[in-house]
């Protein structure tokens, strides 16, 4: 971009599609400061050193403060610029050649961005001024020129210095003079069209109204609505409630907005209670006990009060690299339901191009092929790893032994003379272990067996979230769940819960879904489940169990005993008919050691006194 004399545009960059749908920059960034014109307000012994110094053309700012030396700061640096201490007629001098300073302390330099920002003591005198640079940038917008197309309200957040009013300058002006919309700017210190009464040629034809005082802010705004028939209005700095409100307002009549709030991330909105209106505002609701029991989450919840003020939020982390929430209605919804949205990254690269990456949060088991072994990928070359063999799920049978000559009462499993001892048998099988990969779905990657697509939406009732995920997430089960029943392949629930619940079996019904139901709230009962949707049952599938599905703490004690009634099981009871009775443990392990024999479809109970209480399984 350059300038004529008289600070008129003669050239305007344009912005390209990469790719046929990203937009980009066709031309390096153009820049002007009118940084002479500030310079000119120092004194000599301050403005020398910075005409000649090598990175004057990034100078952000000059700090001037009584009794201290000059301070010239630039990206990532700062620096003295002489060892005089400034003074109060240095600082008067300065004053004297800037505009009037308004009610926040901001004053500027004519026809130019610069602003100068006063300190003031209790008496009201200056006693230090922020000289900062203002810059005109064009092509800046190329990033998200494709969203400023669509027409819909924009929210640029961003820490201050990272360059949201030097972006709204130039949304304004792409607005007004390329897609020939009605703009007025709302500028309440003059930052963004300059100090005096003409505004900076850097805003094309956007109009600019300014504002008397900065608490008035939301009162020009409604009356650029009511007086000036704009398409867009461009808001810098949303700060308070009433100008939120004006915003909402202003929304609601059909007009585009295009607006700058401090923060850097879109959850700083949703935690201010001031500006939270912005994204939709945030109430405390109670749910009913259905609702709450439906979405599986506490009676009383955070959600979005009233559509968005704004349909798009941008979070400027760098200057060129901006992070993009198209739908914020969806993005606050997530964040309330304790989810990550799913979101944009958008950067420019060294040659001008904008490269745009779509980031979606990892969702455990929905990408996961039904092909995979059940377990965690046990193989020859990963044996090593923490809890090893068990940790694998594979749990290979051990040779048959020799056969006893007749068959015996039950006896302690440990102490019978027909077999090898429990440790043989345990160091046996942790020897042969080798996967066994169960590919009950091999061909059928995207299809379930009832045809619907993978991965299958689950939506549980009354049965524990926690115990299902374990199942799916050791298994490998393509199953998601869902809080939401518009949007589940099936119904798992609770017998005892489903009698007394015609509404869902109703609602169940209606979208077509099958209710399958348990007994209880156990591992084994959710396994056969599962493998009930999956149709394992019918094509005779045996899946390799997973011992730490029933473990508690996964303690080497737990597993152990888990171990012993796995093999006592695989190796008596079943191949030979035979009642076994396990070694004394604790109430608590026996019951894991209940419900791993009912995962076989097998009796089991417990005798004796305690500390000798122990397992008896019984043959089907």
């Amino acid at each position: 971009m350059t300038f004529n004399a008289n600070h008129v545009p003669t050239e305007t960059p344009s912005a390209q599609p990469v790719n046929g749908s990203s937009p980009s920059p066709s031309q390096p960034l153009q820049i002007t400061d009118d940084l002479d014109l500030l310079l000119a307000i120092l004194p000599d012994y301050i403005r020398y050193p910075l005409e000649q110094h090598p990175l004057r053309n990034v100078l952000v700012e000059v700090v001037l403060d009584l009794g201290r030396q000059p301070e010239a700061r630039f990206p990532g640096s700062s620096e003295y610029l002489t060892n005089e201490p400034i003074t109060r007629a240095d600082l008067q001098y300065c004053v004297d050649r800037v505009g009037i300073f308004s009610g926040d302390n901001r004053a500027g330099i004519e026809k130019t961005l610069h602003r100068i920002s006063a300190i003031r003591n209790r008496a009201g005198d200056v006693i230090g001024l922020t000289c900062r640079v203002g810059r005109a940038v064009f092509g800046t917008i190329g990033m998200i020129r494709d969203l400023v197309e669509t027409g819909k309200s924009i929210l640029m957040l961003g820490r201050p210095g990272v360059g949201k009013t030097t972006a709204l300058r130039e949304i304004a002006r792409v607005l007004a003079d390329d897609f020939n919309k009605r703009v007025v700017i709302i500028d309440t210190s003059n930052e963004i069209a300059g100090d005096g009464d003409i505004p900076h040629p850097a805003l094309g034809r956007a109009r600019r109204m300014q504002v008397a005082r900065p608490e008035l802010q939301h009162q020009v705004m409604i009356e650029a609505v009511e007086n000036h028939m704009p398409e867009v209005i461009v808001i810098d700095e949303i700060g308070t409630e009433l100008e939120a409100m004006a915003a909402r307002t202003i929304a609601e009549r059909g007009v585009q907005l295009v607006g700058t709030a401090h923060g850097n991330r879109i959850e700083n909105l949703m935690k201010n209670p001031t500006l939270s209106d912005l994204v939709g505002g945030i109430q405390s609701v109670t749910l009913g006990d259905d609702e709450a029991r439906r979405r599986g989450s506490q009676k009383s919840v955070l959600e979005r009060k009233a559509p968005p003020t704004f349909d798009i939020a941008i979070e400027m982390l760098e200057r060129q690299k901006w992070v993009v929430h198209e739908d914020v209605a969806v993005t606050i919804d997530m964040l309330l339901r304790g989810k990550q949205p799913g979101y944009q990254v958008r950067t420019v690269t060294d040659e001008g191009e904008v490269s745009i990456t779509q980031e979606t949060p990892p969702n455990p088991g929905a990408n996961r092929p039904r092909s995979l072994p059940l377990g965690d990928g046990f193989s020859s070359g990963n044996r090593e790893m923490r809890g090893g063999w068990r940790m694998s799920g594979q749990m290979r049978p051990v040779p048959s032994y020799i056969e006893p000559k007749a068959p015996n009462p039950p006896a302690s499993f440990a102490a019978r003379a027909d077999h090898q001892s429990f440790d043989e048998l345990l160091n046996s099988s942790l020897e042969q272990a080798s996967p066994r990969l169960v590919e009950p779905f091999a061909d059928e990657h995207t299809v379930g067996p009832n045809g619907e697509d993978l991965p299958i939406h689950l939506y549980p009732y009354g049965v524990s979230r926690h115990q299902i995920e374990q199942v799916i997430r050791t298994l490998h089960l393509p199953f998601i769940l869902t809080k939401d029943l518009d949007e589940a392949d099936a119904v798992l629930a609770l017998r005892s819960h489903i009698k007394n619940h015609s509404k869902l079996r109703q609602l169940a019904k209606t979208r077509e879904l099958t209710i399958y139901t348990v007994k209880s709230n156990s591992v084994p009962q959710i396994i056969r489940a599962l493998q009930r949707m999956m149709r394992l049952d019918e094509d005779g599938i045996e899946a390799p169990i997973d011992l730490n599905l029933f473990s508690r703490d996964g303690d080497e004690d737990e597993l152990d005993a888990l171990e012993e009634a796995r093999l006592a099981v695989e190796q008596i009871v079943i191949p030979k008919g035979q009642p076994v009775e396990l070694l004394p443990r604790s109430a608590k392990v026996r019951k894991m050691q209940h419900e791993l024999v009912e995962h076989y479809r097998l009796k089991s109970s417990s005798f004796g006194d305690e500390p000798n209480r122990r397992l008896r399984i019984y043959p089907a």
